[in-house]
């Protein structure tokens, strides 16, 4: 956990993400419930900020501390630094959880038990590429694979999903897989 963290701080530091908030995020959140909020992955908080100022009560989970300690200090954002590979989600708390730009697969099916009886997900991370990776390219273990995040979350109310190549807040090419689920039994 400790190589993990000194990683990610450094990551943080040498190649900091743009403070925009993800365009998943900003056009789907209107769907979801104002309440308690968990953005995993949360980074320097951008999107965690956004929630907080629609009214809702986020907790900003992240590995880095350096990271958090980026996210202003306010009464409903709950900074909680923790390794995800160990983390464990309470069950029928959120009325919304954002993951973007991160991948545990441990933490899939968590998330649907975390969601409360109308709750919503908005889940943005990388994919496969189809073509040979660049030199330097993401672990293989980080990357979905075709339509698995659709197949992983067919046991919720599919709003939008969506693969796609683009480019990152870094600037660099990639291919992503973009899901809003709901969940309504």
């Amino acid at each position: 956990m400790y190589e993990d963290k000194e990683r990610w701080n450094e990551r943080h530091v040498t190649k900091p993400m743009k403070h925009t908030v993800s365009p998943i995020v900003k056009n789907y959140v209107k769907y979801a419930k104002v309440g308690n909020a968990l953005d995993l992955a949360c980074g320097t908080g951008r999107n965690s900020h956004f929630l907080e100022e629609l009214g809702f009560k986020v907790d900003a989970v992240d590995l880095s501390d350096y990271a958090l300690s980026q996210i202003k200090e306010t009464l409903n954002i709950n900074k909680i630094e923790v390794d995800l590979d160990e983390y464990n989600l309470e069950k029928n708390r959120y009325d919304l959880i954002v993951n973007t730009n991160y991948l545990n697969r441990r933490l899939m099916d968590q998330m649907i038990d975390a969601l409360k009886e109308g709750g919503l997900i908005i889940f943005e991370t990388f994919i496969e590429a189809h073509e040979k990776p660049e030199q330097g390219s993401m672990n293989p273990d980080y990357l979905l694979k075709t339509n698995e995040l659709l197949k992983k979350f067919m046991s919720l109310e599919i709003i939008f999903y969506e693969e796609k190549d683009g480019i990152n807040l870094r600037g660099e090419k990639n291919k992503t897989a973009s899901l809003v689920a709901k969940k309504s039994f």
